[in-house]
């Protein structure tokens, strides 16, 4: 009986040995049908001044970046282009600049985002092309913080720069959303849809609502007419699930912002995990990243969250960093319009799959195994759950049984010996009766693919990493079409933009110019005074020079200022030291950007309409300034902050003249 019972204990011990060993086996079939159109992955350029340092990198390397990001089969291949709607505003990293600063303006060639969506379609001309504000002019909400009180006024500024996007630079615009991740209004959307169609542009899809699934959905399922204006529903950040209403409507789902998250390893393992289960578990057929390119100061809110970076334009260097290479997984090897298969969904010791086919015989399954610890993104909190080395067979069956050979691409995050392989090349497998077999290890990422045509391109390693030159002049007489800002300024609170001085020139021919005179709509909370930060956020003992001109009577002012050490939507709470000069003859200098801890005041003899020339010095913990040339205070006692940027701005919304600026550094 005891013989009986070891024996029966081995039998079972062995089969389980056995079954383990065993591949599962996870069909790819076509022949029930097959799941949800396939509509893109893409990245946001905006959202925050984004991609503000891209445009001032010289040639060639400007162009490489882009080539990274846009060009099919070399990179990341993006199908999709989402761009911030500029409002002039702080919108997370810094203000863009509106096509309508003021109600009888119109000027379609300001900011960098018109050239941007140029760039990517001339590499790629099949980009999707997607506008969405953040924030809009002030004179939108007719002085409140709200667009929808003048839904006919906020419908038509939108539609105006769609048209602008057609008529001054031949841009086909095919999706435009509602409000940034703000509350909608339903008689607003449905007003946008009358007025595209009014306007003969019945092929723009809406977008709505940029925010969370269930207020919209709930409302599409309530409304017909509102449900017949939306053709999208995009989440953000849905931590790759949806919820029911949003599957009743039956309208096409996205993932209309994600990621958001540090772009070094576990990113790109971020990044990797949500492209295949956003559709997994929430059959979303798209998925954009913010951002596109980490190309603002690294020390703004949210530095190097994008899918490359491109922060240093003064040295021409910049990072191809992981998430590119996992994109490239799913986009070298898919288009819009392709579709995924019903056969699709997780791996039984962790990871996910997913299948796409053209409808002509193509096929490409992209399989990824990140690890929890590895793959944790910004936002949502992710629950725990496990992966474990496994093998996995897939058969292919239906139109695909006949495939003899797949080409096979492979990432490998490598996390314990710190040395990743990205989108590695693999000899093709062959197929066995229509069925192949891996061996999948953690944090890995598989492209088994029908094409032939991807590919791992590079360029020459771009020049080394350098900082911010410690001296540095602009007398904004060297114009660079098509951009309205100076070069390497990252305006925080209002626009500041290039201008031809014809009213009172002198040797100020060509200035730097603020023109918001108005609080904008906000996105989060500006600066009640503008500013336009610049350089080193190490800088510590440094001259800050620059010519004001301040276009305000009686309560105008300006100023240049030092060691600034906050920006984006923490602008508000900015310190430094800042020399102020105002229209009614006086100067302060104050150790914050609110002007209330005041470190000296006096007479300084300033008016409106007059040019003068503000130095500022800071060194160690005193500072000094001048006014043309002549010292007008000194010693003040700077405790903190102990470093960070140069900066120019104006006291309120106003219009004011900024000429020679010029800072040296120590």
């Amino acid at each position: 009986m005891e013989g009986t019972v070891v024996l029966s204990v081995l039998v079972v011990s062995l089969l389980l040995l056995f079954t383990s060993a065993q591949p599962l086996t996870y069909d790819l079939d076509d022949r029930k049908g097959l799941g949800r159109v396939f509509d893109g992955i893409g990245g946001l350029s905006g959202g925050g001044a984004t991609s503000r340092l891209l445009v001032n990198y010289a040639e060639p390397y400007r162009s490489q970046i882009l080539d990274y990001l846009f060009k099919p089969n070399f990179g990341a291949s993006l199908h999709i282009l989402k761009v911030e709607i500029g409002g002039d505003a702080q919108t997370t990293d810094g203000t863009e600049p509106s096509h309508m600063h003021y109600e009888n303006d119109e000027n379609y060639f300001r900011g960098y985002e018109w050239w941007l969506m140029k760039e990517a379609k001339k590499r790629n001309p099949n980009i999707t092309l997607i506008g969405l504000p953040w924030a809009f002019p002030g004179w939108v909400g007719n002085g409140k913080n709200w667009p929808y009180d003048f839904p006919d006024i906020t419908a038509s500024y939108v539609v105006n720069w769609i048209l602008g996007a057609k008529q001054y630079h031949d841009l086909d615009i095919q999706y435009v959303g509602i409000w940034n991740e703000r509350n909608f209004d339903s008689k607003y959307i449905k007003l946008l849809r009358y007025t595209l169609d009014k306007n003969g542009l019945e092929n723009i899809r809406i977008i709505a609502s940029d925010n969370l699934w269930q207020p919209v959905a709930r409302s599409l399922l309530l409304d017909p007419e509102l449900s017949r204006a939306v053709d999208v529903i995009g989440a953000h950040y849905p931590g790759t699930t949806t919820i029911p209403e949003a599957l009743q409507t039956q309208k096409t789902l996205w993932s209309s912002e994600d990621y958001s998250t540090f772009n070094n390893a576990i990113g790109g393992g971020c990044w990797a995990r949500i492209l295949n289960q956003n559709y997994v578990n929430g059959n979303m057929t798209a998925t954009i990243a913010w951002n596109l390119v980490a190309s603002y100061y690294n020390e703004l809110p949210f530095g190097r969250d994008g899918l490359m970076t491109a922060n240093e334009p003064w040295s021409g260097y910049y990072a191809v960093e992981s998430p590119i290479w996992i994109t490239a997984h799913t986009t070298q090897f898919t288009q819009p319009g392709w579709t995924y298969l019903q056969t699709v969904g997780h791996l039984d010791q962790g990871g996910s799959y997913v299948a796409l086919t053209d409808g002509e015989g193509n096929l490409t399954v992209v399989i990824e195994t990140m690890t929890h610890n590895h793959s944790v993104c910004i936002r949502p909190p992710l629950l725990p759950y496990k992966v474990t080395p496994q093998k996995a067979t897939f058969q292919l069956q239906g139109s695909f049984a006949n495939i003899k050979k797949l080409q096979v691409w492979r990432s490998q995050f490598n996390f314990e010996t710190k040395r990743p392989s990205f989108f590695e090349k693999l000899a093709p497998v062959k197929l066995l009766n229509g069925s192949f077999t891996l061996d999948l290890d953690e944090d890995e990422v598989y492209t088994l693919t029908t094409l032939t045509t991807g590919q791992k391109g590079s360029y020459s390693d771009p020049p080394a990493s350098a900082t911010f030159p410690k001296s540095y002049k602009d007398d904004f007489s060297v114009r660079n079409p098509p951009f309205t800002e100076a070069p390497n300024f990252a305006d925080q609170t209002g626009v500041f933009e290039y201008h031809i001085n014809l009213t009172d020139p002198g040797p100020h021919i060509f200035t730097l110019r603020q023109v918001v005179t108005q609080r904008p709509v906000t996105w989060v909370a500006d600066a009640d005074q503008t500013i336009s930060v610049l350089g080193d956020h190490k800088w510590q003992n440094i001259t800050v020079t620059c010519d004001v001109y301040m276009e305000k009577s009686n309560t105008g002012g300006a100023y240049v200022a030092a060691r600034v050490n906050k920006g984006g939507g923490f602008v508000r709470g900015a310190e430094g030291v800042f020399f102020w000069v105002f229209t009614d003859g006086t100067y302060r200098v104050t150790n914050d950007l609110a002007g209330e801890r005041v470190l000296a005041e006096g007479q300084a003899g300033t008016h409106e309409y007059r040019w003068y020339t503000l130095s500022l010095t800071v060194e160690g913990q005193y500072a000094s300034g001048k006014l043309n040339g002549y010292l007008l205070w000194k010693n003040a006692v700077v405790l903190t902050p102990k470093n960070g940027w140069a900066a120019i701005g104006t006291r309120s919304f106003e219009l004011a003249q900024f000429d020679n600026f010029a800072v040296v550094a120590q």
